[in-house]
């Protein structure tokens, strides 16, 4: 059984199939502030829609983050570990990217999860 949750013009928030919640990409709301508020942003959505697929980060799988500056990497992990707790980390890359569609957007997140 397949469950796709919250629809959006060009794609589902979640799927959900076989126990797994696959994310669409999350961004921050407020992209005037830096990479470390924008991370913390995400993560605030990220808790919301993964409640919304009936889980919670502590059943995180995977994550990617792509950010357009590796050099505000250190604050993004900052915001990244405060969120999470150490012994519930995911595998997880972050991925540099030249562009997120607009210049104000610096990171976007994709992460699944177990249901």
């Amino acid at each position: 059984m397949i469950k796709r949750v919250e629809k959006t013009k060009i794609m589902h928030r979640v799927v959900v199939s076989n126990g797994i919640a696959f994310l669409g990409g999350i961004i921050a709301d407020d992209v005037s502030v830096g990479m470390q508020e924008q991370t913390a942003q995400i993560c605030k959505k990220l808790d919301a829609v993964l409640a919304m697929a009936g889980t919670d980060k502590t059943k995180l799988l995977s994550a990617q983050l792509f950010i357009t500056d590796m050099k505000a990497k250190d604050g993004m992990n900052a915001a990244w570990l405060e969120w999470l707790n150490g012994d519930d980390l995911p595998a997880r890359a972050t991925i540099g990217v030249a562009d997120l569609g607009d210049p104000s957007i610096l990171i976007e997140v994709v992460v699944t999860a177990a249901v």
